[in-house]
């Protein structure tokens, strides 16, 4: 299956038809910052699959399921508990603290 990558500063601009593209093609759309993908666009039948291999916790990797009661991503593994903190937050052009 082919793929687009697709600069999120372009991917603003030409929202709507990356959107239609997806839809209509199925293909899936990356987009990126600065080279490194950011989220994708992709279509329902793919989100579908994506939903039920994460409510199914199916270890992709290894291409089985994982057992009852152990950690399958590593999110679900126990880890510190408490707050957690931005480590990045959005500041609009020309922004002053």
């Amino acid at each position: 299956m082919n793929h687009v990558d697709v600069p999120v500063t372009e991917a603003r601009a030409q929202f709507a038809d990356l959107v239609n593209r997806v839809a209509y093609t199925g293909e899936p759309v990356k987009l990126t910052r600065r080279g490194r993908v950011m989220a994708a666009l992709v279509s329902p039948e793919d989100l579908e699959l994506l939903e039920m291999a994460r409510s199914q916790r199916l270890d992709l990797q290894v291409g089985g399921t994982v057992p009852p009661g152990q950690p399958g991503r590593p999110a679900e593994r126990p880890g510190p508990s408490g707050p957690m903190r931005i480590a990045a937050e959005y500041r609009p052009p020309g922004f002053n603290r």
